[in-house]
C-alpha cells in the first residue's frame, strides 16, 4: 500500500499514462488516483463518500473480519467502510451537498471572469496614448542632466583645517533603507549646526543648483507629458493647472523609481548616480526624505512594468480631489477607468498568486504620496526663504 505513496500524480489526482498500474487499497482493484487521502478505485472512492453523507449505522452480519475484494466488495458494507478507514481515507474531506453545490458555482463564476478579463480596444489605445506621451517626454538616457550647474557634494564650505574633497554617492551593496536614513539624519545634522552660524548660511545648500536645474527640467517634462493626453486636454486651464500643482510631485517620484536601485539605496539617472543626501544637500530634510526612501524601496519591490509605472502617472494626474478642481465628476470618471484599465491589465499580463496583490499595493503606494507632497511644498518654501535666488519660478508656481 505505502509504495503507492511514490505516485506521479497529475494535478487533478489522477495517474500518468507513464506509471505502472496500483491496486486500490480497500479492494485491490486498479486504482485512479488518490481520493480523501487514500490510493482508491472509482469504486471505493463512490462507496465511501455514499457512507458519509447517508450517515447510518453499518453492521456486519458476520465476524467483522470479510475479507474485501474487488469481486467481494458489495457482500460486507461494514468492513468495506473499515477497511476505507484503516488505510486513511477521511470523512472531514468529504463535502456536503452544500459544499459542492458552492464548489460548482465558484468554478462556473471563475470561468466566466476569466472571460471577461481581457482589455478593451479602449484600454488598450488608453495604454499606448500613455507609452507614447511618456516616452517622448522621459530622457531615459539622461542627457540633459550634464548639462545642469555642477552637482557640490560638500555639506558646506569648511575651514582649510576641516576641508574635506567632495565624495560621491555611495554605491556600496550593502546600503539599505535604513542605513541611508541614518546617514540622512547624520548628514543633517551639520547642515543644521550651520545654519546657526550666519557668517556661512549662503553656502549651506552645495547642492541645490544643480537639485533646481534637475526638478525645473523633470517639471517640463511631465507637463509635456500631460499635454500629449487627449483627456488632459480637454480641460479647461484652471483644471489643467489644480491637477499639475498636484500631481507634480508625485510624478516626479514615479518616474525617478523607474531609476531606482533599490539594493544600493541610489537613482542610476544614466552616466550621473544620485543618493538621498543629495536631497540634504540641496536643503530638504528628513520628515521629508526618511519616508520618500522608503517609499522609493516599497514601490521597486513591486517590480512594475512600463504600462503599469505610466497607469500610475496618469492616476496621480487625475485626481478629482486636487484643491481648486472644478470639472470633479468628469475627473472622477477619468481616474475610475485608468484604476480599471490598471487592474485590467495586471490581470491579464501577470501571472503567480502574487498578481492579485499586485493592484491593492499600487493603490497604497499613490496613497502614500499623497501624504508627502504638502511636506515637499512646505520644505521647498523654507529652502526659498534661505536662498531666494536659487529656486526657479517654475518650482514656485508649482508649490505656491
Amino acid at each position: 500500500l505505502h509504495k503507492g505513496l511514490s505516485l506521479k500524480m497529475t494535478t487533478d489526482g489522477k495517474l500518468t499514462e507513464d506509471d505502472e498500474p496500483r491496486a486500490c487499497g480497500v479492494c485491490g482493484d486498479l486504482a485512479k488516483g488518490y481520493h480523501f487521502n487514500a490510493l482508491t478505485c472509482e469504486g471505493c472512492k463512490g462507496f465511501f463518500r455514499r457512507a458519509i453523507k447517508r450517515s447510518t449505522q453499518l453492521r456486519c452480519p458476520f465476524l467483522n473480519k470479510c475479507s474485501i475484494t474487488k469481486n467481494s466488495r458489495r457482500s460486507c458494507q461494514a468492513c468495506r467502510f473499515r477497511k476505507c478507514q484503516a488505510i486513511g481515507m477521511k470523512r472531514e474531506m468529504v463535502m456536503s451537498e452544500v459544499e459542492v453545490l458552492e464548489r460548482r458555482i465558484r468554478i462556473k463564476r471563475k470561468k466566466k471572469l476569466e472571460a471577461l478579463v481581457q482589455l478593451s480596444s479602449q484600454q488598450q489605445d488608453t495604454i499606448q496614448e500613455l507609452l507614447c506621451g511618456h516616452r517622448s517626454s522621459f530622457d531615459s538616457a539622461f542627457y540633459r542632466f550634464s548639462g545642469f550647474r555642477p552637482m557640490d557634494r560638500n555639506i558646506l564650505h569648511m575651514s582649510e583645517d576641516d576641508q574635506s574633497p567632495s565624495e560621491p554617492c555611495s554605491t556600496s551593496s550593502s546600503t539599505s533603507s535604513s542605513s541611508s536614513s541614518s546617514s540622512l539624519s547624520g548628514s543633517f545634522d551639520k547642515q543644521e549646526n550651520v545654519e546657526g552660524n550666519p557668517d556661512r548660511k549662503s553656502s549651506v545648500f552645495t547642492a541645490l543648483p544643480h537639485v533646481t536645474d534637475l526638478v525645473t527640467y523633470m517639471i517640463q517634462d511631465i507637463i509635456s507629458f500631460s499635454k500629449s493626453l487627449q483627456d488632459f486636454r480637454s480641460l479647461i486651464m484652471e483644471d489643467q493647472i489644480a491637477l499639475l500643482k498636484g500631481a507634480t510631485f508625485e510624478v516626479m517620484q514615479i518616474r525617478f523609481n523607474m531609476v531606482f536601485n533599490a539594493e544600493k539605496g541610489i537613482w542610476e539617472c544614466g552616466n550621473i548616480i544620485y543618493c538621498i543626501d543629495d536631497a540634504v544637500r540641496a536643503g530638504f530634510q528628513p520628515l521629508l526624505l526618511e519616508p520618500l526612501l522608503k517609499f522609493h524601496h516599497t514601490l521597486r519591490k513591486l517590480g512594475l512594468q512600463e504600462e503599469e509605472y505610466v497607469l500610475m502617472q496618469a492616476l496621480s494626474l487625475f485626481s478629482p480631489d486636487r484643491p481648486g478642481v472644478q470639472q470633479h465628476s468628469v475627473i472622477d470618471k477619468l481616474h475610475e477607468n485608468l484604476g480599471l484599465t490598471l487592474k485590467t491589465w495586471i490581470d491579464c499580463k501577470r501571472t503567480g498568486p502574487e498578481k492579485h496583490l499586485l493592484y491593492p499595493k499600487v493603490m497604497a503606494c499613490l496613497t502614500e504620496m499623497r501624504t508627502m507632497t504638502e511636506e515637499y511644498s512646505k520644505q521647498v518654501l523654507q529652502i526659498q526663504d534661505i536662498e531666494p535666488d536659487v529656486i526657479s519660478p517654475l518650482i514656485m508656481e508649482i508649490v505656491s
